[in-house]
């Protein structure tokens, strides 16, 4: 046996390799990957090709992918390809919709490997998986962070009938370099770069929002996948760069109602390009004014008991949506619309997929 074959054998299997799809939106060449060769490379990549679907993207050799452009979208969901964004990075849902897997992380291309302050590649991958596998305490705030890693546990005073925890849906990774800022910010901080790196990992308390970033994320498929839609945004649409914010809003209230976890903080990635400000305000200004009335509409939502699964929460969230938001733009109208339409085509392509129960307050699965 050669000392590469042995080595082979002894490797250990990768956390769920065959449980786990990559999804990625993109415009462009995927070279990105090689630096992300020795983490990725065991998992199945679902590629969703933005822009125009005649433009060949080159795959580094060696990955196993499938990929998907807006013709895909058309052919495979017909009159309900709507609900998919086009020319915006939200057509990542699309690349949910079509996994079968039970989990899902998704990373935008302009993200690269970061390194701990040891100097040691960050394995991003892995510590999102550590994170869904492992329980959240979105009941009550546990002040040393993430009791279930190594080293930590619950302090004192913390309910010894909240320490089972509750099932982790949403995993949400950080940046280093260039922070996920708005436009305003981004026009004022020009060269603000983040090189803080924190070690923790914690659970976002129930009730609380939070401003969710689509390019390092993970979630449970088979917990909270039917949330996970980015919204109408990019061409032909009022807004921009506010998908992964409305799929986060959407979400939470959602986890916080079926007793599911979101956490944040590691695993950490390389954010290596700054978006245009000047092109990203012209996206986002309608979004700057419009959110200071969508977050107190989430901070308000309640979500009857008959609301057992995410399908039925969302479609819920949707009426409500249609309700209360179109009074602030019509826009909300075609948002609820094809909230609706996204959830039937999920359905279409996942049948038998309505699994999640409502838990009561505190309690885990």
């Amino acid at each position: 046996m050669t000392k590469m074959a042995a080595e082979a054998r002894l490797a250990p299997t990768p956390l769920l390799k065959d449980e786990l799809d990559i999804v990625i939106p993109t415009i462009r060449n995927l070279d990105f990957l090689e630096m992300w060769r020795p983490f990725f490379q065991p998992y199945h990549l679902i590629i969703v090709q933005d822009g125009d679907p005649s433009k060949t993207i080159r795959v580094p050799e060696g990955f196993d992918y499938e990929l998907y452009n807006r013709n895909d979208i058309n052919r495979i969901l017909g009159p309900k390809a709507s609900c998919i964004s086009f020319k915006d990075s939200a057509c990542r849902c699309f690349g949910y919709m079509v996994s079968k897997k039970k989990y899902i992380y998704t990373i935008d291309d302009d993200c690269f490997v970061a390194k701990d302050p040891t100097g040691k590649g960050i394995n991003a991958l892995e510590q999102h998986i550590k994170n869904l596998l492992c329980p959240s305490t979105p009941f009550f705030f546990n002040t040393l962070y993430d009791p279930y890693r190594e080293g930590a546990d619950f302090v004192r005073g913390y309910p010894f009938s909240l320490r089972d925890g509750a099932p982790t849906a949403v995993s949400h990774g950080l940046w280093l370099n260039i922070p996920d800022y708005d436009a305003p910010t981004q026009l004022v901080k020009p060269l603000e770069r983040n090189s803080r790196y924190v070690d923790a990992v914690l659970t976002i308390p129930k009730g609380t929002l939070f401003p969710m970033c689509g390019m390092n994320l993970a979630f449970d498929r088979e917990l909270i996948g039917p949330a996970m839609y980015f919204g109408l945004m990019g061409d032909g649409q009022p807004i921009g760069r506010y998908d992964d914010m409305w799929a986060g809003w959407c979400t939470k209230v959602i986890c916080d109602h079926l007793g599911l976890g979101v956490k944040t903080g590691l695993p950490y990635i390389w954010h290596s390009k700054a978006s245009n400000p000047f092109v990203n305000l012209k996206k986002e200004y309608k979004g700057i004014f419009w959110q200071e009335e969508l977050i107190p509409f989430f901070q308000e939502v309640v979500l009857p008991k008959e609301c057992t699964t995410v399908q039925k929460c969302y479609l819920e969230l949707a009426k409500q949506v249609k309700a209360e938001l179109s009074k602030v733009d019509d826009y909300f109208n075609k948002l609820a619309d094809a909230m609706v339409t996204w959830i039937e085509a999920w359905d279409e392509l996942n049948p038998g997929g309505a699994k999640s129960a409502a838990l009561p307050s505190g309690a885990s699965k």
